[in-house]
C-alpha cells in the first residue's frame, strides 16, 4: 500500500508481472514459482486473516483462501517468508528475481546464499546465478492468448459507451471535469476497475498538452476537446483518443488539421499487419502529418529535410504506437538486437498520431495556434492482418458530429 496523504492511502493496484501470473490482487503478498523433482510448485505468502484488520480494510482471503481460490500448492503468512526462503531455495540452480524493489527482501535473499556458500562442505551450495524473469516474463505478456484478447474487447467496449456519453455531454460551458466525470461513471457502471490512466478531457489550446489531466476549464463554443480516456478491466487497459468539436461541427482550422490526423492514422491504421513494424508505422505517419504541416502552412521547405532534422516535432513530438495490455503502456521488447521488432499474431498496440500547435507559438499562423488533436485507437494483429478493437468509436468527422449532437 503506498500513502496518499497523512493517515490515507492510495487504492490498491496489483503489480501487473504478479497479477499475470497468479491473479491474486491483495496487498503484502509474494509467490514463489519453483521446478521440483515432483512438478512445479506454486507458493503464496499473503496476510493472514485478522477479523480487526478486515472490519476496516475489508476481506483477506489468508493461507486457506490463497489456496482454495487461487490454486497455490502451498500458502503461508506473510511473516513467514524469511524462515520458508532457505527451504525453497536451498536445491535451486538458478535464482529469478528483480533486485531494487524491495530492499529487505533483496538482503534477506543476499545473506542466505552467503549462508548455504558457507555450509558448503555439508553439501549445500547457492545458485549458480540469479537472473531478472522479467525477460522472459514479459515477451509471455506481449502475446495475448484468445482469453486475453476477449477481455480487451469487453474493455474496448465499455470505453465505447464511456466516449458516447461523454460526447453527448459536450455543452459551451460545461466544465472538463464535467467530461472526466462522464467517463469515470460508465467504466464503474459497466463493472470495470476504473480508469486505465488519468483520463484526460482537454478543451481548447489544453489539448496541446500531451498529459493534461487538470480537468478544471470551462468548454467554450468553436473549440474542440481532446477526449484520451479508457477502462480498466481485469487488470488489462484500452486507451483511445478521440477529438470531439465542442458544439458539434468541425469547422475552418480546426477541422483542417483533425482531416490531416484522420488521414494519417487511418493510413497507419491500415498498414498494420503481420511482418511490418512499429517504427515502419511511425515513419509513415511521420510522411503523412509533414505533409499536412506543409499543406497548413505550419512548416515550409522540402518533406524529406523537415523529417530528416526533425523540424516536425515542433507540433507533433510522440510516438505513434506503444504495446497495450496489463500496463497501459505495456511491457515487451520493441527491437530484437538493432532489428525493429516484426508484428505477430497476438500483440497489442496503439495507433495514435496527432498534432499539437502551442497557444503562444509565434511561428505558426494565427488561426492555427491553441488547436490540438489525437487520435488512437487498440490493434490487435492476427494471422492475415490485424482488428481494430475501438472501431466503434466513430472518428470520421460526419460521424462524430452526429455523436455529439445526438445528445442535443
Amino acid at each position: 500500500m503506498m500513502r496518499r496523504s497523512n493517515d490515507t492511502e492510495y487504492h490498491f493496484r496489483q503489480d501487473s508481472d504478479f497479477w499475470y501470473l497468479t491473479g491474486f490482487d491483495h496487498p503484502e503478498a509474494t509467490v514463489v514459482l519453483r521446478t521440483t523433482e515432483e512438478g512445479p510448485r506454486y507458493s503464496l505468502f499473503v496476510q493472514p486473516r485478522d477479523k480487526a484488520a478486515e472490519t476496516w480494510t475489508g476481506f483477506r482471503p489468508g493461507v486457506e483462501g490463497a489456496q482454495n481460490q487461487y490454486g497455490a500448492d502451498q500458502a503461508f503468512e506473510s511473516d513467514a517468508l524469511a524462515t520458508s526462503l532457505p527451504d525453497l531455495l536451498k536445491d535451486a540452480d538458478r535464482l529469478y528475481y528483480v533486485f531494487g524493489r524491495t530492499p529487505k527482501l533483496d538482503q534477506t535473499l543476499l545473506e542466505i546464499q552467503e549462508r548455504l556458500r558457507l555450509q558448503s562442505r555439508l553439501g549445500l551450495l547457492p545458485v549458480d546465478e540469479i537472473l531478472d524473469p522479467r525477460m522472459i516474463l514479459h515477451e509471455m505478456r506481449l502475446f495475448k492468448d484468445p482469453r486475453e484478447i476477449e477481455i480487451m474487447r469487453a474493455a474496448a467496449d465499455i470505453s465505447c459507451q464511456a466516449h458516447h456519453e461523454a460526447a453527448q455531454e459536450l455543452a459551451v460551458g460545461r466544465f472538463e471535469y464535467e467530461i472526466e466525470a462522464r467517463l469515470n461513471y460508465v467504466f464503474r457502471r459497466r463493472g470495470g476497475w476504473g480508469a486505465a490512466y488519468e483520463s484526460i478531457g482537454a478543451g481548447g489550446a489544453n489539448a496541446t498538452v500531451l498529459h493534461y489531466v487538470r480537468n478544471n476549464r470551462p468548454l467554450i463554443d468553436g473549440d474542440m476537446v481532446l477526449i484520451d480516456a479508457g477502462v480498466e478491466l481485469q487488470g488489462y487497459a484500452s486507451d483511445v483518443t478521440r477529438t470531439y468539436p465542442v458544439n458539434g461541427r468541425f469547422e475552418g482550422a480546426e477541422k483542417a488539421v483533425y482531416e490531416i490526423v484522420l488521414t494519417a492514422q487511418k493510413n497507419a491504421m491500415n498498414a498494420a499487419r503481420p511482418g511490418t513494424t512499429l517504427p515502419s508505422l511511425h515513419d509513415a505517419t511521420v510522411r503523412d502529418l509533414v505533409q499536412g504541416m506543409l499543406d497548413l502552412g505550419l512548416l515550409e521547405g522540402e518533406r524529406d529535410s523537415l523529417i530528416e532534422n526533425k523540424a516536425f516535432r515542433r507540433y507533433y513530438m510522440h510516438g505513434t504506437s506503444h504495446w497495450l495490455g496489463l500496463d497501459v503502456h505495456d511491457v515487451g521488447r520493441y527491437a530484437q538486437g538493432d532489428t525493429p521488432r516484426v508484428l505477430e499474431p497476438g500483440m497489442v498496440f496503439t495507433v495514435e498520431p496527432g498534432l499539437y500547435i502551442a497557444e503562444d507559438d509565434d511561428q505558426a499562423p494565427e488561426a492555427f495556434r491553441g488547436i490540438g488533436v489525437r487520435i488512437e485507437d487498440d490493434v490487435v494483429i492476427t494471422e492475415d492482418g490485424s482488428e481494430n478493437l475501438t472501431a466503434a468509436i466513430p472518428k470520421e468527422t460526419k460521424d462524430v458530429e452526429n455523436w455529439v449532437q445526438g445528445g442535443r
